[in-house]
């Protein structure tokens, strides 16, 4: 399995390095996610829990989606793969969820927040979402914790699928 991830840098101003955090994060998602079939994918291999790495990387595109257009662009927030707002649909319907579907829409979520991020003019833009205002330092700092803790159950789910582990 090749390594794409880029280290982040050691020494930057903080943008530069909450953003490189956050591709690190997204990057090892993709990872966790490479060389398995779509039934694997698809595999809750962890019962009793539902999750799937399938189910990880939908609900991500929902959080890209939803925590970027609603504070940097001013969007309404809208799901992709649950209606009616239920946050559980990504993870739960994915037995016959479309694969090759589900990571283009979360490359595509993960371009436009890149997009929404590279033109906001600092770390304090901010925007109102569901329950108030927040700041795009704030969103950052959410998104690489969001990240990080799907990436550990991604961790988990690929060990019991194939063995391989890994950072």
């Amino acid at each position: 399995m090749n390594d794409p991830r880029v280290d982040p840098p050691l020494e930057a101003d903080e943008r530069t390095t909450l953003t490189a955090f956050l591709d690190f994060n997204r990057e090892t998602l993709a990872l966790k996610c490479d060389g398995l079939t779509d039934d694997q994918l698809r595999e809750r291999a962890v019962p009793p829990s539902s999750l799937s790495l399938l189910g990880i990387v939908r609900h991500m595109a929902e959080v890209e989606r939803n925590w970027f257009r609603p504070v940097l662009a001013g969007e309404e927030m809208r799901t992709i793969y649950a209606p009616d707002m239920d946050r559980e649909a990504a993870f739960r319907d994915v037995a016959t969820g479309d694969v090759g579907e589900a990571f283009s829409t979360w490359r595509t979520e993960c371009d436009h927040s890149r997009a929404l991020v590279a033109a906001a003019p600092t770390l304090e833009t901010r925007g109102f979402r569901g329950r108030g205002w927040f700041s795009l330092r704030w969103v950052l700092n959410h998104m690489i914790e969001e990240y990080a803790r799907h990436n550990g159950h991604a961790d988990l789910l690929r060990e019991c699928l194939d063995g391989v582990t890994g950072e």
